[in-house]
């Protein structure tokens, strides 16, 4: 059987994924999560001319000179506009946020004028619009300000909250659930018997799927036996796992029972046997709407299966538009072999390049 290569393989698993339903969140539960349509702004902000500083409202015409002297008349603070216009040879004491007066077309900042009791001297002229943020300088009502399938920063959030939103409509979050195999694993804390290894995949994979915004399943560890191997599957079936994932028992050894497993409860696969390296062993089924993902056992093949295909795979479950990684050029920094038909996945130290120039990758010595 040929080798799939790593680009079909995962344009195969993202094009039998699709999002979640969407759900309703507040804003406090918003952050990382994807948008499940456009968000538009409900308001206009700042909804009127403010001051961007602290100072004084005027007539542009009235400070165009050194000198001038005006009369103040009240003060604006941020919250509470001014109940009159400002006419000529008035100024109005204004402090940053506050509405800009009618009458008033500029602003003069405090350090640049002279009080006496209700007279000012302006010692530095002024042009109008100076230091006002007009209305609708940040955004204007029913403006779309974040896409669909945007996943939500802290910044996002912060300006959901200023469009008026207290609530966002977002996809659900994947359900993840992780099961490894085989009888020489034991839990970390644990003494290893004869044989035996400290179970680690496991730790990685939920990690990258938490760091994705999934929610995780821990089913733990199954010794090679096809019936618990089959009853753990059907355990995250039942618990509404949109993605099995599996570690260990991917080969084609006597002990390897993940595929007879699979076979067992129906599984129709994908692909298995991919053209990379580390992780040929890889393989992807669906049983139901359930995905799985069967990962190789050893612990850098399994981490880079993780990465190359369950986080994309996360990701469109998720709803997000930027479902592939992006990928960046650099400068080899140290001679290879030539490859043969797998794609070769490789450990290096990433250094700025010279002048401005791509970086350089040198493969780390195996």
């Amino acid at each position: 059987m040929p080798l799939t290569p790593v680009a079909d393989a995962l344009a195969l698993l993202l094009s039998q994924a699709t999002a979640s339903p969407s759900e309703t969140v507040s804003l406090n539960e918003a952050h990382g999560r994807v948008l499940a349509q456009d968000l538009v702004a409900l308001r206009t902000q700042p909804p009127d001319d403010v001051s961007a500083m602290d100072g004084y409202a005027v007539h542009a015409a009235d400070v165009a000179f050194l000198g001038a002297q005006l009369k103040v008349i009240g003060e604006v603070a941020a919250g509470h506009p001014f109940d009159r216009a400002v006419a000529r040879g008035e100024a109005a004491r204004i402090f940053t946020g506050g509405v800009v007066p009618k009458g008033a077309d500029t602003v003069i900042i405090q350090e640049d004028v002279t009080r006496g009791g209700d007279t000012i001297v302006v010692n530095e002229a002024g042009r109008p619009g100076r230091h006002i943020r007009r209305a609708g300088i940040d955004f204007t009502e029913g403006t779309a300000l974040l896409a669909k399938g945007r996943c939500l920063t802290g910044r996002d959030v912060m300006l959901a909250a200023a469009m008026n939103h207290p609530r966002v409509l977002v996809h659900r979050r994947p359900n993840v659930a992780i099961l490894a195999t085989g009888d020489e694993l034991v839990a970390p804390g644990q003494t290893p018997g004869p044989g035996q290894i400290v179970y680690s995949n496991g730790y990685g994979v939920i990690a990258l799927a938490r760091a994705e915004g999934a929610d995780v399943i821990n089913l733990g560890i199954a010794p090679d036996k096809l019936d618990v191997i089959v009853a753990s599957i059907r355990k995250a079936k039942n618990a509404g796992a949109d993605v099995l994932v599996t570690t260990g028992g991917a080969s084609v050894g006597d002990h390897d029972l993940m595929q007879q497993a699979f076979a067992a409860e129906g599984v129709t696969p994908s692909f298995w046997r991919i053209a990379m390296r580390p992780g040929r062993p890889l393989m992807h089924g669906r049983l139901g709407a359930m995905h799985i993902l069967g990962l190789p056992g050893n612990p850098v093949s399994s981490y880079v299966c993780s990465v190359l295909f369950l986080v994309p795979l996360l990701r469109k479950l998720s709803g997000r538009s930027d479902v592939e990684h992006q990928t960046e050029s650099a400068v080899l920094g140290g001679a290879l072999p030539a490859n043969d038909e797998r794609a070769d996945y490789l450990r290096a130290i990433l250094t700025p390049g010279q002048n401005g120039g791509s970086p350089v990758a040198t493969p780390v010595p195996v």
